[in-house]
């Protein structure tokens, strides 16, 4: 994009993110250098920049806006539902990725956005170790989202099993968060009868029920929540058991969107940002550089929603779509900001001007 283009950028961006005019600026040359060179990689972001202005000048601001930038925990939040234009009550997701830069391992908890047409990255924890979240750390990041958007706005949250323990259910049941977790077949439970038994027990002896009633109980101590299962065979042979705390509806299908923060982690990488380009380690730096990408990928989503309007993607003959609705959108953008930059920019004018996102 050309200098007067990220100018009109960033006097859009002016009243929503807590910026002084050249730290705006940098901002924007980081999100349209993202998708012009598909890397997260501040070397080759330096080569997008536009002008007489040296290449090695521009890696040194890229530097230091991510040396001395510090904004709010979630301070994106907002903006990305905003320019992706996704209307409340929605699916949330949650889970982890991780890589290896160097010796380095890079661990992230996220919680993202679900809708039929999208996946976005919502908020999200770095995490100091390798292996799975903590239980403190799982709620801590509920609690954010609560304090952003409140309960009113989850429509279900899906997780997958390394997300379950009582203190963390009872903890989302508390809240008036619904939910859709799966759990491991082994896990035991009690009956209504009293007994304690394994899922995969209480199957076999009620073959002819797969959605039933039981408790999960505390190991040590008091403590226990009551949750409906619902269970089916997969192709592979195993056994899909979801825990939830609905009585109604099929959890079972709305359970398979759990999927889209798994196609979520690869638009963020290779066959979209290729985030593991980075060689960003510290929790900071690196959660700033996920809000940056989460705002390129809103972008591209609503720049797919502007292409096709109300039709739907083409599908090959194995009915699955030619292209996701990410990549048509971030090829179109892409495009846009190469041939027609005020089209591709156009887009964020949708955004109200009252409301700074902290």
């Amino acid at each position: 994009m050309t200098p007067r283009h990220v100018a009109t950028l960033t006097g859009m961006l002016s009243s929503h993110v807590d910026l002084g005019k050249r730290r705006l600026e940098t901002l924007c040359l980081l999100v349209t250098g993202m998708i012009g060179a598909r890397t997260v990689n501040l070397s080759h972001l330096a080569s997008e920049r536009h002008g007489e202005v040296l290449v090695a000048s521009t890696y040194r601001r890229l530097q230091r806006f991510f040396q001395h930038v510090r904004l709010g925990e979630d301070w994106a939040a907002l903006l990305i539902v905003r320019l992706a234009n996704v209307a409340a009550p929605w699916c949330l997701c949650l889970d982890r990725t991780n890589w290896k830069i160097g010796a380095n391992e890079v661990n992230i908890l996220m919680l993202a956005v679900v809708t039929r047409r999208f996946r976005l990255p919502l908020m999200w924890t770095v995490l100091d170790r390798v292996g799975s979240s903590h239980t403190d750390e799982r709620i801590a990041l509920m609690r954010r989202y609560l304090a952003v958007f409140g309960a009113g706005t989850i429509r279900l949250l899906l997780a997958d099993r390394e997300f379950i323990g009582l203190k963390w259910l009872t903890s989302l049941d508390e809240s008036g968060i619904p939910f859709a977790i799966r759990v491991k077949q082994g896990q035991y439970v009690k009956t209504d009868d009293g007994r304690s038994l394994q899922l995969k027990s209480r199957l076999r002896r009620y073959r002819g029920e797969r959605r039933f009633k039981a408790a999960f109980e505390a190991i040590h101590g008091d403590g226990r929540i009551e949750l409906f299962f619902s269970a089916r065979r997969i192709r592979s042979g195993e056994l899909l058991v979801v825990a939830s705390n609905l009585e109604t509806g099929n959890v079972l299908n709305a359970y398979r969107k759990r999927w889209a923060v798994e196609c979520l982690f690869g638009d963020t990488k290779t066959r979209g940002f290729n985030m593991e380009d980075t060689r960003l380690t510290i929790a900071a730096k690196l959660s700033l550089l996920i809000a940056i990408v989460a705002l390129a990928i809103a972008w591209a989503c609503r720049t797919a929603s502007k292409l096709l309007g109300r039709r739907n993607p083409p599908r090959k003959r194995h009915g699955y779509l030619a292209k996701s609705w990410f990549r048509i959108g971030f090829d179109e953008l892409r495009r846009r900001l190469r041939s027609d930059p005020d089209s591709a920019i156009a887009i964020w004018l949708n955004l109200s001007k009252t409301k700074r996102v902290v």
